[in-house]
């Protein structure tokens, strides 16, 4: 009987900077890993900040990730289930990657896959803490403004939301986690289901968590530790990437 092929989970990668202490060639060492799974992969799974800022334009699209997006395009031609979960980051997807490449989008993402039941969503704003995100994304996301910054040329939009970003990251980095409150978040989305786990990602720690309800996960980050959670023969596994 032949083997189910496998599911692989990969988050925060936030392609677009390159912080103090990054990997080299970050977005190279992915595109690598996504060719590598095309032969066995049922589904990838991309969970939320894909890119350090994500905005559609009418006409542009981001130059410089073309062969991520060819990379995703294989996929998708291979016969794998590709899914894009918007994160903090990158929530302003329109129809680019599910009519240019094949690659579903969403919020929140429910999965059946070898016999388990997964649920999936970045995890940004769970946290009582992130409070201040959860107003901050009501005023980004506000219709008007999203109309102000379209009306930007695309060149100074990107530069002025990289800008923020860098900036907004030196102020994160001070920020306490506090793990305990998306452990409890999880094993909450674990029994509403039910589900088998919880895969999230936003707070960069990589982990496989039992909670009363089943496991809580996070696929890690993609920027000085690149990890990615694989879902084989029905059981879920961290996995380190050594460039």
């Amino acid at each position: 009987m032949a083997m189910e092929k496998i599911a692989y989970f990969v988050s925060d990668a936030h392609l677009g900077i390159d912080p103090n202490g990054c990997i080299p060639q970050r977005e190279s060492l992915l595109i690598e890993c996504l060719e590598s799974w095309k032969e066995n992969a049922s589904h990838v799974v991309i969970v939320g900040d894909l890119f350090e800022f994500w905005y559609e334009y009418k006409y542009y699209v981001v130059r410089s990730h073309f062969e991520l997006f060819r990379a995703f395009s294989d996929l998708v031609n291979a016969g794998v289930q590709v899914h894009l979960i918007r994160g903090n980051h990158d929530f302003a997807y329109g129809d680019y990657f599910p009519k240019a490449l094949g690659v579903q989008v969403h919020s929140k993402l429910h999965l059946d896959i070898q016999g388990k039941k997964i649920f999936v969503q970045h995890g940004d704003g769970v946290a009582k803490s992130d409070f201040g995100y959860r107003m901050l994304r009501r005023i980004l996301d506000f219709p008007v403004n999203r109309k102000l910054f379209q009306m930007l040329h695309p060149d100074w939009g990107m530069a002025l939301a990289r800008f923020v970003g860098r900036n907004s990251r030196k102020i994160g980095e001070s920020r306490e986690i506090r793990l305990n409150e998306y452990l409890n978040w999880g094993n909450r989305m674990l029994q509403q289901g039910p589900f088998d786990f919880c895969i999230h990602g936003h707070h960069h720690i990589a982990g496989i968590w039992d909670t009363e309800n089943g496991k809580v996960a996070s696929a890690g980050e993609w920027i000085w530790n690149p990890s990615y959670l694989m879902l084989k023969e029905g059981e879920l596994s961290l996995q380190k990437v050594i460039p």
